[in-house]
């Protein structure tokens, strides 16, 4: 990267775990850059493309790299070596320039080079919650219409903390910090953020983190910062003052009361016992006048409860089958690349019938219907990647009258080909087994991949949106519940989805 000569505060190359394929370049204050590839003379330049969106929007796709590269770049520097590539000059001031790269022979392998050049946004706390047990399992509790100051009452039941944000395109580089005020220490900082899971219904795709309550030690005023996770000091042509660095944290004050449990003398436990009693005659009575009204208007919440997460779910259902299409045309597109032609339409015919059955708009299908998608799935995915692959239903499942949410194994199979046995060959294997266990149906997918750590955060968007969908599944079939659980190693993962009461 070469920048203009007036340019000041460079923060570049800032890497973050959680995304370790982005690079992130901060560049507040520069006008124009020029961009510049360097390859080892042992690589094949020509196996490597790379696509150019200035503001989400595509200037150039799936280019090649020239390599008869001019031999005087705008800033008058030498190119000696055939192996430094310009791709070219941008004005930078008030934009985002993503560079995308990889190899055709590696297409999942996709480096992401980001050049933000303009004042990077200050995020939002939208959400404060906490969570306490009950007879059920857990309770969670937000405050919704969060403030800049507000008050949390914590009491003894109460043992975690969440913090809800509003979602952005760069969630990856902001982080949490709370410190106390009394004294301005610093009590806790969070690493990454959370997507799906148990949250409440208008926070399920949101990005949130959670904390054990006992980072808080005693009852007073506290500071939660979230601010871009950037190293202020490591900076070329720096003069950005602290003032100017602290314009980038949103910063909200909460008041924490800590219940403690209280001891009474006995003249004051007999005080309060006879307030009590009074107040639980006049209460009693009112209670009956309140409950016969309740009961009229409970029918209807409810419904509309399940009329709202019906629609929830046909946001997430319409978000995966973009998702679903868009790696299928990378398939496409990367047998092209390899002048597979006869593979690629093959590959394109079966797409094609998959297609229809995937934009079908049906919630439930039968579990024949279900294997017949997986199997064209599978068989378009194998023309790429050679890999076996079994679909097996236990003899005492009725598959032509069982029921189950479409589409709901897709994603997984997809995760499990992409990113578990895409580059095993002939030796990859896939699994799919639907078993009935008593009332339950059981729906599991194995391969022998490479695995990963099911705890940990990931890019795939399909894995994300399909955790949020069987969260709001949840809400609607409450006697049915859904139970995803995922297990990993360096020698495979298994997926299974238990339906609890379902056959």
């Amino acid at each position: 990267m070469f920048v203009d000569s007036a340019a000041k505060n460079i923060y570049y190359d800032l890497q973050f775990s959680n995304q370790p394929n982005i690079a992130f370049n901060f560049l507040p204050d520069v006008d124009n850059i020029s961009l510049q590839f360097n390859f080892k003379t042992t690589t094949d330049i020509a196996t490597y493309r790379y696509t150019i969106l200035v503001d989400d929007k595509p200037v150039e796709v799936n280019k090649s790299f020239n390599t008869q590269s001019p031999k005087d770049t705008p800033f008058g520097n030498e190119v000696e070596e055939v192996n430094s590539i310009t791709i070219g000059n941008f004005l930078t001031k008030g934009k985002v320039i993503k560079i995308l790269a990889y190899s055709i022979e590696k297409p999942l392998d996709m480096n992401t080079y980001i050049f933000y050049a303009k004042p990077i946004p200050k995020a939002k706390m939208t959400g404060l919650g906490k969570r306490f047990p009950v007879e059920e399992g857990v309770q969670y509790k937000y405050i919704h219409d969060f403030k800049e100051e507000t008050n949390l009452r914590l009491t003894t039941k109460d043992n975690e903390i969440t913090i809800v944000k509003d979602k952005s395109d760069i969630d990856y580089i902001y982080h949490a910090v709370i410190k106390d005020k009394k004294n301005n220490k610093i009590i806790y900082e969070s690493t990454a953020w959370q997507y799906g899971g148990h949250l409440d219904e208008a926070y399920q795709l949101a990005p949130y983190i959670k904390f054990d309550k006992s980072i808080f030690k005693k009852s007073g005023d506290y500071e939660i910062s979230i601010q871009p996770m950037i190293n202020w000091t490591n900076c070329l042509n720096c003069n950005m003052s602290p003032d100017e660095i602290e314009k980038y944290a949103s910063k909200y004050l909460i008041t924490v009361d800590l219940e403690e449990k209280a001891t009474f003398t006995a003249a004051e436990l007999g005080i309060y016992i006879g307030a009590t009693c009074a107040f639980v005659g006049t209460f009693a009575g009112l209670t009956m006048i309140y409950m016969k009204r309740k009961n009229k208007t409970k029918l209807a919440a409810e419904q509309q409860q399940k009329q709202l997460a019906q629609l929830q779910l046909n946001t997430v259902r319409s978000q995966l089958n973009p998702h679903f299409l868009f790696n299928a045309l990378a398939g496409i597109q990367n047998l092209m690349n390899k002048n597979e032609t006869d593979n690629a339409n093959k590959y394109l015919s079966k797409f094609a019938r998959l297609t229809r059955n995937v934009l079908d708009n049906k919630e439930l299908i039968s579990i024949a219907q279900e294997e017949k998608l997986l199997d064209d799935y599978l068989q378009m995915e194998q023309l790429r990647f050679g890999f076996q692959y079994t679909i097996i239903s236990s003899s005492d499942l009725d598959t032509e009258n069982s029921e189950i949410p479409a589409m709901l194994l897709q994603p997984f199979v997809e995760n499990a080909v992409k990113h578990g046995i895409g580059e095993k060959g002939n030796h990859g294997i896939i699994e799919i087994n639907f078993e009935k266990q008593s009332a339950n149906l059981i729906l599991q997918i194995k391969d022998n991949g490479i695995g990963f750590h099911p705890d940990k955060d990931h890019n795939g968007l399909g894995l994300a949106l399909s955790k949020a969908r069987i969260a709001i599944l949840n809400t609607i079939h409450k006697e049915t519940l859904f139970i995803l659980n995922i297990e990993s190693d360096n020698k495979g993962t298994a997926v299974s989805i238990t339906l609890t009461d379902w056959v």
